[in-house]
């Protein structure tokens, strides 16, 4: 059988997923594509209020962020061709892909930096790009804890001071690497970065509590309520309803909190 396939839906897959025309899927899962293409690439972007006003930089950069949290790797080639034709540039795309390393470690990320540099190689990008470091080991420190009280308020002035016993360590981490080594770096907004980050923590799941901080932190960099729904709407094909439907609900808990 041939996919009953919108033609709405061809067209936003060939935009977003480049090539997939030549899909095996095509031919061993019709039933399959037919209902996966015209739900994601069809419904999801033309219903009113799921994000479909956004623009595709945006989006992609969703996808991509929520690929690596979810492990999506075989789609995160595919999408990340797509993103580099539609205004993604190549340092925003490794941007991505680093910051994702302090949410969902590296052991999760290497397969994807290999797979980034492959696709920037085969669009004939020099490697390695241009630097994008902006703290020293000696700067570090200071400039994570000025990057968290910039995003979630003066009350994260001495957060790093605040662990206890043998975990103590740990918080200061959070303001020297996570912070001072990922955040401060060229390439990304703060609010894009919000945004990527709220992505990974969405989509990996367990992260509830995480989840909600950063959807409040979204929401003060001027990722509004509606953004994030419209966000975690456009991602929803991709880690399906139990995520989605906690995200949104952290989305909500956040935005209550804010009143």
């Amino acid at each position: 059988m041939q996919p009953a396939i919108t033609d709405a839906a061809r067209a936003c897959r060939e935009r977003m997923s480049p090539g997939y025309a030549t899909s095996s899927f095509l031919e061993t899962d019709p039933e399959f594509v037919e209902r996966f293409d015209n739900f994601a690439f069809d419904e999801v972007p033309n219903t009113e209020g799921a994000g479909g006003d956004l623009d595709e930089r945006t989006r992609l950069m969703a996808v991509l962020a929520t690929l690596l949290g979810c492990q999506g790797s075989g789609a995160f080639r595919s999408f990340l061709h797509a993103a580099l034709e539609r205004g993604v540039t190549p340092v925003e795309a490794k941007e991505i892909v680093y910051q994702a390393t302090a949410y969902l470690g590296a052991g999760r990320v290497l397969p994807f930096l290999k797979t980034t540099n492959e696709v920037l190689a085969e669009r004939g990008v020099a490697l390695p790009l241009e630097p994008q470091a902006r703290t020293t080991p000696d700067t570090r420190l200071e400039a994570g804890i000025q990057a968290q009280v910039d995003i979630f308020g003066e009350g994260m002035r001495d957060f790093w001071k605040s662990g206890e016993g043998d975990a103590a360590h740990v918080n200061r981490w959070l303001a020297g690497n996570c912070f001072g080594d990922w955040y401060t770096r060229g390439g990304l907004t703060l609010a894009e970065r919000e945004m990527i980050t709220f992505c990974f923590l969405a989509a990996q799941g367990g992260c509830e509590p995480q989840l909600t901080s950063h959807a409040a932190a979204n929401m003060r960099l001027g990722n509004d309520h509606a953004f994030l729904v419209k966000v975690v709407s456009q991602c929803l094909p991709y880690i399906g309803y139990p995520r989605s439907l906690n995200a949104l609900r952290c989305v909500d808990e956040a935005a209550s909190q804010a009143d």
